[in-house]
């Protein structure tokens, strides 16, 4: 007769399993024993073939073998189709059916308790599908099961698992429909879902198209003035302390007075060529006097032309 270890291989005490994963499979245990009564009053044995022979009769969807049906017995947490084939096999009706699936929901939330769950991604503004894609692989990242067969059996008929691969990997546009039921999927919530719809909306309009009318343009000006206005004091040179001002201030008006010099020494030079007609070398720098009336502003500018301001 085959029996189910209670001890870990190499270990001196009883494996630690939940009370849910025991109940289930206690609960099993049962069924197999009230087959075996039917089996012997044919004149059977209720081995684990005969309920897998049991379960694949008729045409019925538990299809198993008697290994896989051993297995469910070895204290691990088995599948639920497995579980609902043993109880099928066992001669359970569609009664023993809904507990044993109630069982195996309990001991499947006992073995695999959920992950703590991050706080649902919330997408920023895009306007590509690319930046769909993106958001959707984000939004999923924290759903509370993020396999596409989860997600596929949370959003319903319409929405297989291969459906929403092509819309993860951006080969397919989704509809608002579908994208409002992949953001419930993943439970999402309603501000990443506004989000998402919003995106997709901007991706099928467009780009905005520019005003064609005048009171825009003025709106757009007044608005292009005010961010110049908010932007003019980082763009202002900084404020210089005492000494520095007074050495600016000194520099400048040296400056200027030899720019003054200067434009009236050539203001003087034009005046002496339009009288000067009977000299040949007036107006053109050979003549008497055009050493003396020759402009200073090319000689030696580096000595006093110097920058505004050296920080």
């Amino acid at each position: 007769m085959n029996r189910t270890p209670d001890r870990v291989p190499g270990r001196g005490r009883p494996a630690a399993e939940s009370a849910e994963l025991a109940a289930l499979r206690g609960w099993l245990r049962g069924r197999k024993a009230s087959a075996a009564v039917e089996a012997r009053a044919a004149g059977k044995r209720a081995t684990f073939q005969y309920l897998a022979d049991r379960a694949c009769a008729g045409g019925t969807p538990y299809v198993v073998s008697a290994c896989t049906l051993r297995q469910a017995l070895d204290g691990r947490l088995p599948t639920l189709r497995t579980t609902l084939a043993f109880t099928h096999g066992a001669g359970g009706d569609e009664k023993d059916l809904e507990k044993a699936r109630l069982l195996w929901e309990a001991a499947e939330r006992a073995v695999n308790p959920p992950q703590k769950r991050p706080a649902p991604h919330v997408p920023g503004l895009f306007t590509t599908p690319a930046g769909l894609v993106r958001a959707m692989n984000r939004v999923r990242a924290t759903a509370p099961r993020t396999s596409l067969r989860a997600l596929a059996a949370e959003a319903g008929p319409g929405l297989a698992p291969s459906t929403l691969h092509r819309f993860l990997t951006g080969r397919q546009l989704p509809t608002a429909a579908q994208l409002g039921r992949f953001a419930a999927a993943c439970d999402a919530g309603d501000e990443a879902t506004a989000a998402l719809l919003a995106g997709h909306m901007r991706i099928l309009t467009g780009p905005p198209v520019p005003p064609s009318y005048p009171c825009a343009y003025a709106e757009w000006a007044d608005e292009r003035r005010q961010r110049d206005e908010a932007a003019r004091p980082w763009l202002a040179e900084p404020e210089l302390d005492w000494y520095d001002q007074q050495l600016r201030d000194a520099e400048e008006a040296e400056l200027q007075r030899r720019i003054d010099a200067e434009e009236a020494l050539i203001d003087e030079w034009e005046a002496g060529e339009e009288h000067a007609h009977g000299d040949p070398g007036a107006g053109t720098g050979h003549g008497p006097g055009a050493g003396a009336e020759r402009s200073t502003l090319g000689t030696e500018p580096a000595a006093w032309v110097r920058p505004a301001h050296d920080p």
